[in-house]
């Protein structure tokens, strides 16, 4: 079911999840603000959950790869 993620290099990820998971740099990271709206429970707005998304999902695909990195160690 995911070996198209273990098709993907690491580093493409990474590349991947500091551009486009960070951007906009200034004045903080899209996904950091979506994340502090989410907690504060101001994440609402349709454009709102859609660039939480966007600039989430790079971190998430990280995240699973390196879960995946791990189990096929532990095997």
């Amino acid at each position: 079911m995911f070996d198209w993620l273990d098709h993907l290099p690491l580093g493409l990820l990474l590349i991947i999840a500091l551009t486009l998971g960070l951007a906009p740099f200034v004045p903080e990271p899209h996904v950091w603000e979506k994340l502090k709206m989410l907690a504060d429970g101001t994440l609402v707005r349709p454009i709102d959950i859609f660039d939480l998304l966007l600039h989430g999902i790079p971190w998430l695909l990280v995240l699973a790869k390196l879960g995946r990195l791990g189990w096929a160690r532990m095997r």
